[in-house]
């Protein structure tokens, strides 16, 4: 007992509190000049310190968002800022990937409600109906050389992953499912491209075709030939 009360205790539980106050300290000051460089880069179209935005975001992302509510930006602005972000990020890596190590992977829910597509253990196999814009898109992406899955969720595309070892994925989807879709492929290290969708919800959504055209296209020749990519619905 007599070492708890001698000064060397007392001292080292001072610097203790005040090293951690100074960590905590260090946390929201951090926090507090992410959310002003986030709040800046949005309003003003343009990234600013992007190498020091992208880990600071994943490691205080609570903390950053709770700052940016109080500059007045919503999560969906910070959400669709960081896909941004990071798809700006991963271009060149993404560009320099052979698109034989590279997949797509498109959302179950893009179909059409009287899809007759039946799902298999590598998602869902499209039968190119015509009663929706998937098929058609499936075959021109795996016609300049993707992968391309129709999966049900994030369990479909692990597997998939660790079966076949892409290098780079584009993913689709709705705003929440392409951030934690790179969010995964980061932990992973695996490169990714994120689209997000025109209209969300479980059925009958709408995909950017045109966004995941150019993603697709990113680093090899533009092919020839036709393909129908829809915009938002009316």
């Amino acid at each position: 007992m007599a070492f708890f009360e001698t000064g060397i205790w007392v001292g080292l539980m001072t610097l203790i509190g005040e090293v951690t106050f100074f960590f905590i300290l260090g946390m929201v000051l951090a926090a507090i000049a992410l959310a002003i460089i986030a709040t800046a880069s949005i309003t003003r179209g343009k990234f600013y310190l992007p190498r020091i935005l992208i880990p600071g975001m994943v490691l205080l992302e609570g903390l950053v968002k709770a700052f940016c509510k109080l500059l007045g930006l919503d999560d969906k602005d910070l959400i669709t800022f960081f896909i941004t972000l990071r798809n700006t990020m991963n271009t060149k890596a993404f560009s320099e990937t052979p698109v034989e190590r590279r997949a797509v992977f498109l959302p179950q829910c893009l179909r059409s409600a009287e899809c007759p597509a039946h799902l298999t253990p590598e998602g869902l196999e499209c039968r190119r109906c015509g009663r929706c814009a998937v098929g058609e898109n499936k075959a021109w992406l795996e016609g300049i050389g993707y992968r391309v899955f129709i999966v049900p969720g994030s369990t479909f595309i692990k597997r998939m992953v660790k079966k076949y070892h892409p290098r780079a994925i584009i993913g689709v989807g709705c705003l929440m499912e392409v951030k934690e879709g790179i969010d995964m492929a980061d932990r992973i290290g695996i490169i990714a491209i994120g689209v997000v969708n025109f209209k969300d919800g479980c059925v009958e959504t709408v995909a950017d075709w045109t966004g995941v055209r150019d993603a697709a296209l990113l680093g090899i020749d533009h092919p020839s030939g036709p393909v129908d990519f829809h915009g938002p619905a009316e």
